[in-house]
Order: C-alpha cells, then sequence, then structure tokens
C-alpha cells in the first residue's frame, strides 16, 4: 500500500513542473468528446501559454495537484494501466490537434 507521504512527494514534483494552464487527466475530471477536448485545446494554445498536462501515477493523483488544475478531464470512469493512459493521452492530444487542422486524421 502507498504512504501518504509518497503521495505527498509525488505531488511536489508535479507541482514543480507545472507551467501555464494545467491540464490534469483524472477519473472525476469532466467527460468530453474528442471535439470538445480538441476545442480546449484550441482556446488554450490560442491563449499563448504554456500547457502542461498530468497523468497521475497507479497510486493516483493528491488533491493538491488537482486543485491546481486549470480542467480535470476524465477518459474514462474504467480505470487503465498507467502506461495506457499515457498512450491514450498523446493520441488525444495528437487527435485534438488535427481536428482543429481540419485534417483527415480524425475520422
Amino acid at each position: 500500500m502507498l504512504k501518504k507521504n509518497s503521495l505527498i512527494e509525488e505531488s511536489e514534483a508535479i507541482l514543480k513542473e507545472c507551467r501555464g494552464i494545467v491540464v490534469v487527466f483524472a477519473i472525476e475530471g469532466e467527460s468530453v468528446s474528442s471535439e470538445q477536448f480538441a476545442e480546449k485545446m484550441k482556446i488554450y494554445k490560442d491563449s499563448g501559454r504554456e500547457i502542461t498536462f498530468v497523468i497521475g501515477s497507479s497510486n493516483g493523483i493528491a488533491n493538491v495537484v488537482k486543485e491546481k488544475a486549470n480542467v480535470l478531464i476524465s477518459l474514462s470512469k474504467m480505470t487503465f494501466p498507467h502506461q495506457l493512459v499515457r498512450v491514450i493521452c498523446t493520441e488525444q492530444i495528437y487527435r485534438a490537434f488535427m481536428i482543429n487542422t481540419g485534417a483527415t486524421y480524425h475520422k
């Protein structure tokens, strides 16, 4: 079982890296379609600010990190392995930029 201090230490390391708009992928976040996610990414990109994406470890994400987020996004109510979530998030970010450029990748 994860010690509370480990999650706190992890959150401190995550928060040091957070810059600009912070997007946290968390199960309790907002459920959005790829198109809705793309619209959010367009708004964030157009703001000229950096975007930091946060994926919690297999032990979850500390509340302090969720509170720092500009938006919480849920990929699903289901639980996925951490490494798979990294691939899913990367693909959805790529898909969002393809949607916003009108590329045919999305379909």
